[in-house]
């Protein structure tokens, strides 16, 4: 069995999300207790005692997952079940770092919770929102972008076969989805996200994101990563403050990632946090390629234990 850990990014969150897993597991919770302590701020409260809308907000988002991703990967470790690769959705790339420790668990959750500040503070003024296209190539979704008459919309998440998100002003996204149908698109599904995440829009908040990743040390990867900005794996040469600050304007090549894994050789892909989002990408790519992967996803207790029986053989 060849492992990698794959992470989500925003659009997966809900309240409570990971609550019975906290409740059950002493390592969960010591995870939380250290990330509480790193960032002066106590994410159970913006994780469990909050509503969905406060959730949603990306300053409360990243750092929620992150937080979540992380106490169920604490409980893998300390069973000794370790992967091979790590890769992440946009945000989840700083869990995968974290995972390959390249980041400390206080280090991650510092420039997560800025982060999600900076890309929604540094957002430009507007109504911002982002939607994913199914059941289009993803040329065809770039000429639905290229087709809106008025506004800013751009394709920018590549994520398996037939999906690929797009991002920019709402009405212009709202015309996109319109005409992704009109172009033989299956489906459209705007997204619980607040910015035009992944485009230039965001070039103020790259920035401000360069400067907060200079004060980060960080390490040499354990295990290989797989970038989102080309879906190839982190190597020692690369710049992680120029990567990590680009990654917010630029798309995000999950699919390449999926591919990347495969053609490592990984056979078994564990999404770790919320949602099953990422699960159903990599069950796509694996059909398109006709090869055979297990695929599990890790968000309560149930599945938690479940992988660990699976994981452990």
């Amino acid at each position: 069995m060849k492992i990698a850990y794959i992470f989500p990014g925003q659009g997966t969150q809900v309240v409570g999300m990971g609550k019975d897993i906290y409740d059950k597991y002493e390592e969960a919770r010591n995870v939380y207790t250290k990330i509480d302590n790193a960032i002066n701020e106590n994410v159970e409260d913006i994780t469990y005692n909050t509503d969905q809308e406060v959730l949603n907000q990306t300053k409360n988002t990243q750092i929620a997952i992150y937080a979540m991703s992380m106490s169920i990967l604490e409980i893998l470790n300390k069973r000794d079940i370790k992967p091979q690769a790590a890769a992440g959705l946009s945000l989840g790339e700083y869990s995968a770092l974290t995972c390959a420790k390249s980041l400390s668990i206080e280090d991650g959750a510092k420039i997560v919770r800025v982060r999600g500040k900076l890309m929604q503070e540094l957002a430009p003024a507007g109504d911002w929102s982002m939607a994913a296209i199914i059941g289009l190539e993803d040329d065809k979704v770039e000429e639905a972008c290229n087709k809106v008459e008025k506004g800013f919309v751009r394709a920018v998440n590549y994520n398996c076969p037939g999906q690929v998100v797009v991002s920019g002003e709402k009405a212009a996204v709202l015309r996109a989805m319109e005409i992704a149908k009109e172009l033989g698109a299956r489906k459209t599904i705007e997204l619980k996200t607040s910015g035009p995440f992944h485009t230039e829009k965001l070039i103020e908040a790259s920035k401000a994101l360069r400067e907060e990743l200079e004060k980060i040390d960080f390490a040499k990867c354990e295990i290989p990563v797989i970038k989102n900005l080309n879906g190839e794996p982190y190597n020692e040469n690369d710049d992680m403050v120029d990567i990590l600050s680009n990654h917010v304007i630029n798309p995000v090549k999950f699919r390449k990632s999926i591919e990347t894994m495969l053609s490592m050789g990984i056979d078994t892909f564990v999404e770790i946090g919320p949602g099953k989002t990422l699960s159903g990408f990599v069950k796509k790519v694996c059909k398109e390629k006709e090869v055979e992967a297990n695929v599990l996803n890790i968000e309560n207790v149930e599945t938690l234990e479940n992988a660990l029986e699976v994981l452990a053989k």
